[in-house]
């Protein structure tokens, strides 16, 4: 059974950083590309980053360009998010999924594999 399980939600002040983890289990991810949506209440998913196979290319909404970094683990399977000066607006449930080689991997529709969510709050 294939499995995304992310990590590191929490509730931060504005200007904090806090690093989520995703670890996928239950197949084979050779080719992936691993990529973050978040989803604020009320509003749909959006695509926050996102990074190949051989971790030589990242993708970054606008919004978090410059703040958010996604990296990969040396065994390919974990992924990392590091959100550095936090804004309230950041506030959303952060997923963690999983695109099959030769997708875009910008969009929503591109990945097939989707974990469970991690809550990311942020104060002001």
């Amino acid at each position: 059974q294939v499995q995304l399980a992310e990590s590191g939600g929490g509730l931060v002040q504005a200007g904090d950083s806090l690093r989520l983890s995703c670890t996928a289990s239950g197949r084979t991810f050779n080719g992936y590309t691993m990529g973050w949506f978040r989803q604020a209440p009320g509003k749909e998913r959006h695509f926050v980053g996102a990074i190949n196979w051989s971790s030589d290319s990242t993708y970054y909404a606008d919004s978090v360009k410059g703040r958010f970094t996604i990296s990969r683990g040396n065994a390919k399977n974990t992924v990392y998010l590091q959100m550095n000066s936090l804004k309230p607006e950041d506030t959303a449930v952060y997923y963690c999924a999983a695109a099959p080689p030769g997708r875009y991997a910008r969009s929503f529709y591109d990945y097939n594999y989707w974990g469970q969510g991690t809550q990311v709050t942020v104060s002001s």
